[in-house]
């Protein structure tokens, strides 16, 4: 008993340390979880480490359909991990703006270079340049051209009997992009040794004066000087 003649209990400490013994006892299983938590945070640091490396990557903010021409809006700049990135992953948004999307790309993939149209045959043209295909009168002319080789291109109408025969210059020192020489289509459709296949670049205006040619008469090149 204490000076009053009440009955003394336990001391303090005592008592703190019974209390704290119950919550620990009435709440174990939560501890346990928190403590599996805590170790698998550090067991999964461990793995990673803080010098894992990454690499800036372009991913498109949303779904992409084909022929998209690519703007700010729909690209960003994210960091991933190196291993997981695929070959030709662009890197800068330089890469890819202004270019049209090749293949649908979803949102947060990463835009490559084999998501994007090419410029193939036009590379290194004159902004607005087409690639007219042609089919000279003489196949055989195809086995003296190669691209980057300049041609007039000729049409030869009448056959000078029944109707009058005529000559009309359809576009002046035209360079010749593809050919089929050799047999070597290089996947042009419907292209073969005996097509006679030639492409040429022109302007948009020449363009429609060499669109459909081959049925208006024969159709003659002219090899010419640069």
């Amino acid at each position: 008993m204490d000076r009053s003649g009440r009955p003394q209990g336990p001391p303090l400490r005592y008592r703190l340390r019974y209390r704290l013994r119950r919550s620990v006892h009435r709440h174990k299983r939560l501890f346990a979880a928190l403590l599996f938590c805590a170790a698998a945070g550090v067991a999964v640091e461990a793995a990673v480490g803080q010098d894992y490396p990454t690499t800036a990557v372009v991913t498109a903010t949303r779904d992409l359909a084909v022929g998209t021409v690519l703007t700010d809006a729909d690209i960003a700049v994210v960091r991933l991990p190196e291993e997981a990135l695929a070959v030709g992953a662009a890197t800068t948004t330089t890469q890819v703006l202004g270019r049209q999307v090749a293949a649908p790309v979803s949102l947060g993939a990463p835009v490559s270079r084999t998501s994007l149209i090419g410029e193939g045959l036009l590379t290194g043209t004159p902004p607005g340049t087409v690639a007219v295909p042609l089919r000279p009168a003489d196949p055989a002319v195809v086995r003296l051209l190669a691209p980057g080789q300049l041609v007039d291109v000729i049409l030869r109408t009448g056959d000078g009997y029944e109707s009058a025969a005529g000559s009309t210059v359809l576009a002046r020192s035209v360079a010749v992009l593809w050919t089929d020489a050799g047999g070597d289509v290089g996947g042009w459709p419907g292209a073969g040794d005996e097509a006679g296949l030639v492409v040429v670049a022109a302007s948009p205006q020449t363009a429609l004066d060499l669109a459909g040619s081959s049925s208006a008469g024969d159709v003659h090149l002219v090899l010419t000087a640069p």
